[in-house]
């Protein structure tokens, strides 16, 4: 068993810096209050520390995941890049009227999503889906409920130009970046060949947000200190004694569970969810709670145009009307539910499922009608519930004058 690091460290060789993602330093902005100044940003970049690549680590829940991290290979973290993409994610001069920015739709205050039920852009445009949140992209492949988008890169710029949400072009967008002064010093140095472009603003954007993870939730803490429940007071005292590093680790996560503990129906609700009978784990699997996979849910097929989804992307007619699953971690801070947004509470999502769908050609052979308890219905939603821990303070307000 092994427990993330709960702090920051520099790795041994000085080669880089070993970080656990979720520490503020990386998301908090550089210190100073107003506008983001050239002088601010000199003496910022003129760090070395800054530019050295990071080593990151996963917190725990989280850090079972560690060697299914995606992106950081073809796009080093650096601090210096997460604090560029911080900026340009809160920024609205990327979008054409300079009024929307991607945390108008995917807002650190509603888990990185939209409280409205589906995406809202310029001159208060309605899109068709719902706003999905950007926490633990890190662990995510292709992006978007259809999966259009290969990569986070790809995804992060991909609203700049949609006319529904910021209505600009990437030509414009990245023109009008180019033109304020504290950009074009950052862009310079951690872009020194290529400058401010497309694909080094999608490059800002998607590093930004792969140090946006959720924090250890008390179902973590709960799973962790369940594998030290086999052992008995005795044992426990040779763990003490013999295993010191493992023993700190215990008292951590006994620490960490009383602050954030489980309640008893969120673990009857945590027994229904891996049950075979009620199986949401066919579909809500791994670190981060979620397969990766597209799935039809019935969801919106009854509607006369229903969205096809994943099909327009790939042409397969058994990916018709399916979609990606989302995560369940911090899913309580990110409703309304689905791709559309139709569903308001989690008591409607499990009342969704235990219905078995909404009936289609191709529903998925995952989803099958449930008889569930009203108990057992509260218990599954206290375990969703559960599942929620901190995410990384993320300062909104410093942006460049």
């Amino acid at each position: 068993m092994i427990l993330a690091p709960a702090a920051t460290g520099r790795a041994d060789d000085g080669a880089s810096a070993a970080v656990t993602l979720g520490d503020p330093s990386l998301t908090a902005g550089i210190p100073g209050e107003g506008p983001l100044s050239t002088d601010e940003i000199e003496a910022w970049l003129a760090d070395e520390e800054n530019h050295e690549v990071l080593d990151v680590l996963l917190p725990l829940g989280l850090s079972a995941g560690q060697g299914q991290i995606v992106g950081t290979f073809e796009n080093p973290m650096t601090r210096a890049k997460i604090e560029l993409g911080r900026q340009l994610y809160f920024d609205p001069r990327l979008s054409a009227d300079r009024t929307i920015s991607c945390a108008t739709c995917h807002a650190p205050e509603f888990g990185f999503a939209s409280d409205t039920r589906v995406g809202v852009g310029i001159r208060d445009q309605e899109g068709a889906r719902n706003s999905p949140t950007a926490s633990n992209r890190i662990l995510s492949g292709p992006q978007f409920w259809d999966g259009r988008a290969a990569s986070l890169e790809e995804q992060a710029v991909g609203p700049i130009a949609n006319p529904i949400e910021m209505g600009n072009t990437h030509d414009v967008a990245a023109d009008t970046i180019r033109k304020i002064p504290v950009y074009a010093l950052q862009f310079g140095r951690i872009y020194p060949e290529d400058g401010v472009t497309i694909d080094t603003i999608g490059e800002a954007l998607a590093t930004f947000e792969r140090a946006i993870v959720t924090g250890p939730s008390p179902y973590d803490y709960a799973e962790e200190l369940a594998k030290f429940d086999r052992l008995d007071p005795a044992e426990l005292e040779d763990l003490k004694e013999f295993e010191p590093g493992l023993y700190e680790q215990y008292q951590t996560l006994q620490a960490g569970a009383e602050v954030n503990p489980m309640s008893e129906e969120a673990k009857l609700g945590r027994e229904l969810f891996f049950s075979q009978r009620v199986n949401c784990s066919a579909c809500h699997v791994g670190p981060n709670l979620a397969d990766e996979l597209f799935h039809n849910l019935g969801v919106g097929m009854d509607g006369e145009e229903p969205d096809v989804g994943r099909f327009a992307v790939t042409g397969d007619p058994e990916d018709w009307g399916a979609f990606k699953t989302p995560t369940i971690r911090n899913v309580s801070q990110t409703a309304p539910y689905m791709h559309d947004g139709s569903l308001g509470t989690l008591e409607e999502v499990v009342e969704h499922y235990a219905r078995g769908g909404i009936p289609n050609e191709n529903l998925s052979d995952k989803i099958a009608k449930i008889d569930l308890t009203p108990e057992e219905k509260r218990a599954l939603v206290a375990f969703m519930e559960a599942c929620t821990g901190p995410l990384p303070e993320v300062e909104s307000g410093r942006l460049p004058e």
